[in-house]
């Protein structure tokens, strides 16, 4: 399993968002994983400004593809242990 932070700031759609970007996100989420992609977690919050259908669908494709990443790397760590 892995979790990754997401979000719109200034209109475009950030994944792990830092400090600075968490600050001034218009919409903040967070979705956790299992490695076959199903969902465990998924939190969102319109901060300043609602988003649309399309975009939560779009922030979960990115989302997926960040956790894909984590995992991968877990599995590398792993081996290496």
């Amino acid at each position: 399993m892995a979790a990754v932070s997401i979000g719109i700031v200034d209109g475009k759609i950030l994944l792990d968002l830092c400090y600075e970007e968490d600050s001034k996100a218009d919409v903040d989420m967070n979705f956790v994983m299992t490695g076959s992609g199903k969902f465990i977690e998924v939190q969102g919050t319109a901060e300043s400004a609602p988003f649309t259908k399309k975009q939560m669908e779009r922030m979960a494709e990115i989302a997926h593809s960040g956790i894909k990443e984590l995992l991968k790397a877990q599995k590398v760590i792993a081996a290496l242990s």
